[in-house]
């Protein structure tokens, strides 16, 4: 049985750096024409149902991405079996999520800039209380991560 390869990104509030890592992940392989699922999620529930943060917003369009649609929710445990990547944003959040991990669990669960060489064990950049400079420089880590996450997949 071929499984589509399905991604979720993670960060704690889903509003900033998750979100901008889905978009950006989209668009790389809608680009490259990768039959992928994507979706981001957070593992704190203090914004779910709200949009994207509006500096996330307007950096994704910036870009040419239209993000305002985006509603955050939090990680369910469900996430683990319908996805085959889970990628945390930070260490923070990869901790979280493996404390949530079910045994059962048949996602592969991972740091998102390890996928990058070179970059192993960084986190991208949190952005949310700075200025808007600081989500370009978040918008350059996840696209970074998106290009070499769908690089791997076309291979």
């Amino acid at each position: 049985m071929i499984t589509v390869p399905s991604v979720l990104f993670v960060c704690l509030g889903n509003i900033c750096r998750s979100p901008l890592a889905e978009a950006a992940f989209r668009k790389v392989a809608q680009d490259a024409g990768l039959d992928v699922r994507v979706d981001s999620a957070g593992t704190g529930d203090w914004h779910v149902g709200k949009g994207p943060d509006q500096r996330a917003i307007a950096t994704a369009a910036r870009h040419g991405i239209d993000i305002a649609y985006y509603r955050a929710r939090q990680l369910a445990v469900e996430d683990f079996a319908r996805f085959t990547h889970i990628f945390a944003l930070d260490h923070a959040n990869l901790e979280d999520i493996r404390a949530r991990e079910p045994r059962d669990a048949s996602a592969s669960v991972a740091l998102l800039l390890d996928v990058v060489p070179g970059r192993e064990g960084q986190s991208v950049a949190d952005p949310y209380f700075g200025d808007d400079a600081g989500f370009e420089v978040t918008w350059r880590d996840v696209m970074q991560a998106a290009e070499a996450l769908a690089a791997r997949m076309i291979v």
